[in-house]
């Protein structure tokens, strides 16, 4: 078994221990093997046998796929997503096609206001519901666009394939996610709309780890480029969003003085565009998003010392704060707070993003690493952790 693998079996199987409540003295008296080889499995030093594995499962009650499955979502949460994304990536394949006529297509005002509405949906978290719609749009936007073509039908396109790419980012379908980038790329092209073009490379440098750091910087700039001489608020707004974007990437690579200047220049922004501005583009931001960036830079750069400070100094985000942008700090949040050593604070916050956006939050990585980080430190398992993990598919 690789090593990784083993590690992976290890944790999981003091994960599960823990949320079963037993010690490594009482699971060990359970199985038929000493407490020492249990001990060193969990912490990485022995690779457990198969017939261990099963062992281990069950004595825990559980299968022992439990204690292997290395993937963040369950078999079952797969195949039920597997389900609902497959329509979206075949409706993003007809786009060098006409798609079949269809009697009830509707027409292109009704098109795109129905993508803005598809739009605000995601931002509100409600994803099944916008993968659902998802497919139907794109179709008929497509025809569209092959038979009647316009700037606006061009426009919603491009809004629906952003849709579709926060959607299958956020349920982790990163594959999906930029083919549909592309094809917002396409549509954007087409509309002449530098905003859309420019939000599309925004999301592009996001998709970049600390490895490709030049590159997730040089989308940045051809961004700004494509907004050279725009004045308008809206182009303010997205070049302000350029800037937070270029921060995240900065800080994927420690850049501390390149986040410095990022936030700088795009709280600079915020106050010429004044207050937030989540009606432009859906891109809630404002000077409410800059701060919930400096603060994800500093958790990114693990400086989480600062990160809380920054935290408690944003108090109660305003009314305004997008579902989806208010449950990712909490979850954030949460992982500061088990940081620095408050883990009841940070089983909280991570109840109310389960709250305010159970969709988002369960697939949201950062989840799993703080719930994983409580299971570690807790000397008792409380219920509504046991829960959040259960909820989790751990």
């Amino acid at each position: 078994m690789p090593a990784q693998a083993q590690e992976h079996t290890g944790t999981r199987i003091r994960e599960q221990r823990r949320l079963a409540r037993l010690t490594q003295r009482q699971l060990a008296d359970r199985i038929p093997y000493s407490y020492s080889l249990l001990n060193q499995v969990e912490c990485g030093a022995r690779t457990p046998s198969d017939r261990f594995i099963s062992a281990v499962a069950e004595a825990l009650g559980i299968s022992p796929t439990v204690l292997t499955e290395s993937e963040a979502t369950t078999s079952l949460q797969r195949e039920r997503l597997a389900v609902l994304m497959r329509p979206i990536r075949e409706s993003l394949d007809l786009y060098d096609l006409d798609p079949l006529p269809r009697p009830d297509r509707r027409p292109v005002p009704t098109l795109a206001a129905d993508a803005d509405a598809l739009c605000q949906r995601v931002r509100a978290t409600k994803l099944r519901r916008a993968a659902q719609e998802l497919p139907a749009l794109i179709i008929d936007l497509t025809h569209a666009v092959h038979t009647t073509p316009s700037t606006a039908a061009w426009q919603a396109l491009a809004s629906a394939y952003r849709s579709a790419h926060d959607v299958a980012l956020k349920v982790g379908y990163r594959d999906l996610a930029t083919v549909a980038l592309d094809r917002m790329g396409w549509a954007a092209e087409r509309a002449s709309d530098p905003c859309l073009a420019a939000i599309r490379h925004y999301k592009r440098a996001l998709g970049h780890d600390r490895s490709e750091h030049d590159l997730g910087r040089r989308l940045i700039q051809l961004g700004h480029g494509l907004l050279e001489g725009e004045t308008s608020r809206e182009a303010l707004a997205v070049a302000g969003q350029l800037h937070l974007g270029a921060s995240a990437v900065a800080a994927r690579c420690d850049d501390a003085a390149g986040v410095e200047r990022h936030i700088a220049a795009a709280r600079e922004l915020a106050d010429r565009v004044g207050g937030d501005a989540s009606e432009v583009h859906w891109l809630s931001f404002g000077r409410t998003n800059v701060g919930l960036h400096e603060m994800g830079a500093s958790l990114t750069m693990r400086s989480f010392d600062q990160a809380l400070t920054q935290a408690r100094a944003l108090k109660t985000l305003p009314p305004s704060t997008l579902t989806s942008r208010r449950a990712r700090f909490l979850v954030d949040r949460a992982v500061v707070e088990l940081e620095t050593g408050h883990p009841d604070a940070a089983l909280r916050h991570l109840a109310e993003a389960r709250r305010a956006a159970p969709e988002q939050t369960r697939y949201h990585p950062r989840t799993r690493e703080a719930v994983t980080g409580l299971l570690h430190v807790a000397r008792r398992t409380p219920d509504s952790l046991s829960h959040l993990a259960a909820w989790l598919g751990m």
